[in-house]
């Protein structure tokens, strides 16, 4: 549990970090000290095999990096920070998906880059880990904010990814509102299909198309 004090002291180191544009955080002992932790919890996640018990290991982990992903926010500037991107991937594995876009709209906005271990950009890491969450919930028959989905594409929109990628996210966003607006999960569907010819969402669309014409009224003096 990070003590009143020292969270102040990350808060505002990681700020001054961020705000300045001239020096980096490799040498800034606030950093020093995530980078430290960071290391520590990433020894620790390994020991653990199951994914679930992962998850719950984030979750009881991540809010001692509050006042440093605080800090880094509210600087402005965008250093690059391994702290600050990787605790907004756990915040997906973590099931905190408002705050991992919270950070990620800043990530997105400054052009930080992920760790060396990723072979992805930030974008489409963002775009894939997002649709992969959406996908775990509807087969397991939770449910997934479909805001989610809409502002992880917004976020991450004009961003270059692999088609299959973006794809995915399509994919998700059409299945997530397909009971409350067809119309509109067509259309993303069909975007998915022409991205992803593999994408899988044949059958999706042939359900909808059906489903839009039960729904369609009648014309008038016709037989409701």
């Amino acid at each position: 549990m990070t003590s009143p004090a020292r969270a102040h002291f990350l808060r505002v180191t990681a700020a001054e970090a961020s705000a300045s544009a001239a020096g980096g955080l490799e040498h800034c002992t606030g950093y020093e000290l995530m980078l430290h932790k960071l290391a520590e919890d990433r020894r620790r996640l390994k020991q653990v095999q199951s994914m679930e018990r992962k998850a719950e290991v984030k979750r009881e982990i991540l809010p001692d990096y509050l006042p440093w992903v605080e800090g880094a926010l509210s600087g402005g500037k965008g250093q690059p920070d391994e702290v600050l991107v990787t605790v907004m991937l756990w915040r997906i594995d973590a099931g905190d998906y408002g705050g991992a876009l919270d950070i990620a709209e800043y990530v997105l906005a400054h052009g930080l880059p992920l760790p060396d271990r990723f072979n992805r950009t930030t974008a489409t890491t963002i775009a894939e880990e997002i649709a992969d969450a959406a996908k775990r919930a509807r087969v397991g028959g939770e449910p997934f904010d479909c805001q989610v989905l809409t502002y992880t594409a917004e976020l991450t929109d004009g961003h270059d990814m692999p088609d299959q990628v973006r794809a995915k996210l399509h994919k998700e966003s059409g299945l997530a509102i397909e009971a409350a607006d067809p119309a509109a999960a067509l259309e993303h569907l069909r975007r998915a299909q022409q991205l992803d010819g593999n994408a899988g969402v044949k059958k999706d669309i042939e359900r909808v198309i059906r489903t839009l014409k039960n729904t369609v009224p009648p014309p008038d003096g016709g037989e409701a």
